[in-house]
């Protein structure tokens, strides 16, 4: 499966066109060609979110912080690196990004400093790749600016022998959801729920609602689940239930595109639900739960976003923000070294990570 390959037509597209802000600079000029697939958008103002079933497990808004501030990443589990395949000929290093959640400022910033784009925000990596591991928006001011711009590198890397390339996370599907479904109520197996009342409740902005367009909502419904580059097996989510949808890296990401193109709300929910569940590979159980995965779809590790650094070990202190914010400087290898956490906690005052692979000791 080649990123951004459709799987038939795909269904994500609006009605309407919403007032569009000034998008940031090099940001796509419209739409792809083709004619688009005119949908229904919800009309009316938004539900007060209800309270979510048992079995579902978000990402809170408001995560609680960390209350000191040395270092909680062991550096020395770094070390112990699993011999890694050579890049493909005449392909570069391969960096990957964390969370990003609509901290667009910070994203720039990180990649500027790794010398993957300029200051003016064009790509400047040569032929280098970056896969971003999912969550584009929520939580932060400018999801859709976030969304422009990996679709620029995206475009820019190509030109330069390179690649720009992401995968979906699961506040992917629930932007995608709250846009196409609204209110309609979802059964969640524990009583019923919306894409609209989880969508606000974990963080969704107006702003970026207001902007988004066709076009966006084409790249993230064709968005592949998982990939593997050099060994390492990229997914969005620590958790094993990418196995419930196929047995090898095709067939999963044939499958979560059939999903989207299906356009049900309830299979679309049922995959949201299961891509925000976390924490697989981090109790005694965890090296077993990623070598499930590698044995399955291949590589040597398990590179992984979704649970924030701080959140996934547990170390925080009062919810009430007291404290100097939390420490984090840089990826997290836990699971016998079988797993590596890269949402560094940017909605948490924390750090927007990018690092090349494979880890250096």
């Amino acid at each position: 499966m080649t990123q951004g390959a459709s799987q038939g037509p795909m269904v994500w597209t609006m009605a309407e066109q919403p007032p569009a802000s000034a998008p940031p600079p090099g940001a796509p000029s419209g739409p792809p060609p083709g004619p688009p697939l005119q949908l229904p958008v919800p009309a009316g103002p938004p539900a007060a979110p209800p309270a979510m079933p048992e079995e579902y497990t978000p990402t809170a808004r408001d995560l609680p912080v960390i209350g000191r501030t040395d270092t909680l990443i062991d550096h020395a589990s770094v070390l112990a690196v699993p011999e890694q395949p050579s890049a493909p000929e005449g392909l570069g290093p391969l960096y990957v990004v964390g969370d990003v959640h609509g901290y667009y400022d910070e994203l720039r910033a990180a990649l500027e400093a790794e010398g993957l784009i300029d200051a003016d925000g064009g790509w400047a990596a040569g032929n280098a790749r970056l896969w971003f591991l999912g969550d584009f928006t929520d939580r932060g001011p400018d999801g859709i600016g976030v969304i422009d711009l990996v679709m620029q590198l995206s475009a820019e890397a190509a030109a330069a022998g390179g690649y720009c390339k992401a995968l979906m996370g699961n506040h992917e599907l629930l932007l995608l959801g709250a846009k196409r479904f609204g209110d309609t109520p979802v059964q969640s197996g524990a009583g019923t729920a919306s894409f609209q009342a989880a969508w606000l409740l974990n963080g969704g902005q107006k702003s970026d609602m207001d902007r988004l367009q066709d076009h966006h909502l084409q790249w993230m419904a064709r968005l592949d689940a998982v990939m593997e580059e050099d060994g390492h097996l990229l997914v969005h989510s620590d958790t094993t239930a990418y196995l419930e949808y196929g047995d090898s890296i095709e067939a999963v990401n044939d499958t979560v595109h059939e999903v989207l193109t299906r356009s049900d709300a309830d299979e679309v929910w049922d995959l949201f639900r299961k891509f925000t569940k976390r924490f697989a590979f981090r109790d005694e159980t965890g090296a077993q739960a990623a070598r499930e995965l590698l044995d399955t779809y291949g590589g040597t590790r398990v590179v992984h976003g979704h649970s924030p650094i701080p959140y996934l070990l547990g170390e925080v202190g009062a919810e009430d923000g007291e404290g100097d914010g939390v420490a984090v400087d840089g990826p997290h290898v836990y699971a016998d070294g079988l797993a590596i956490a890269m949402d560094g906690g940017v909605t948490m005052a924390g750090k927007l990570l990018v690092c090349q692979l494979p880890l250096a000791g």
